[in-house]
C-alpha cells in the first residue's frame, strides 16, 4: 500500500500554489547526503517508493533512509471522455508538494561512494531534476555564504 495519510480534513482539497522556492527543509538534518529538487512539482507516493526501494535495495542491509516529504495532498481525475460539469473528480493519487530547493530524502550509515550511487539511482524514479548534496560541502557553502 503507498504512503497516504490515516485521516484527512477534506477529501478534495484545492490544487494550492508551487511557486517559489522551499522555505523549510533546504538543509540535511538526518544524514549525511541526501537529494535536493532543482524544480518544482508534485512528487507521487508511488515515485516515492520506488526512489526509496531502489535506495534500499543498493544499500542492502547497511545504512538507514529519511523520507522528508510525505504525499499528503490528494489529486483527483475525471474519468476519460466525461464531458464539463458534474462536480469534481473522484480521488485518483496521493502527491507530496516538491518546491525548488527542497530535501527529499537522506541516506547515513554508509561510505560516500555506496550513498552517491544509491541516490543516483533513485534520481532516475523522480519526475523531476535533483541534485546529490553532501552535509561537509552543505556546511562550507552556509559559512562562505555568512
Amino acid at each position: 500500500m503507498p504512503l497516504q495519510p490515516k485521516r484527512t480534513k477534506y477529501r478534495k482539497p484545492h490544487l494550492g500554489w508551487l511557486k517559489g522556492k522551499a522555505t523549510k527543509g533546504t538543509t540535511l538534518a538526518f544524514g549525511e547526503f541526501g537529494l535536493r529538487s532543482l524544480e518544482t512539482g508534485w512528487l507521487s507516493a508511488r515515485a516515492l517508493e520506488a526512489a526509496r526501494v531502489a535506495i534500499s535495495r543498493y544499500l542492502q542491509k547497511g545504512g538507514k533512509i529519511y523520507l522528508r516529504v510525505f504525499p499528503d495532498h490528494v489529486v483527483t481525475k475525471k474519468p476519460a471522455e466525461t464531458r464539463m460539469g458534474g462536480g469534481k473528480g473522484s480521488p485518483e493519487e496521493w502527491v507530496a508538494p516538491v518546491k525548488r530547493g527542497r530535501i527529499i530524502l537522506e541516506v547515513g550509515g554508509v561510505d560516500r561512494d555506496i550513498a552517491v550511487e544509491a541516490l543516483r539511482i533513485a534520481s532516475y524514479k523522480l519526475p523531476f531534476k535533483v541534485k546529490i548534496v553532501e552535509k561537509e560541502k552543505e556546511e562550507a557553502e552556509e559559512v562562505v555564504q555568512k
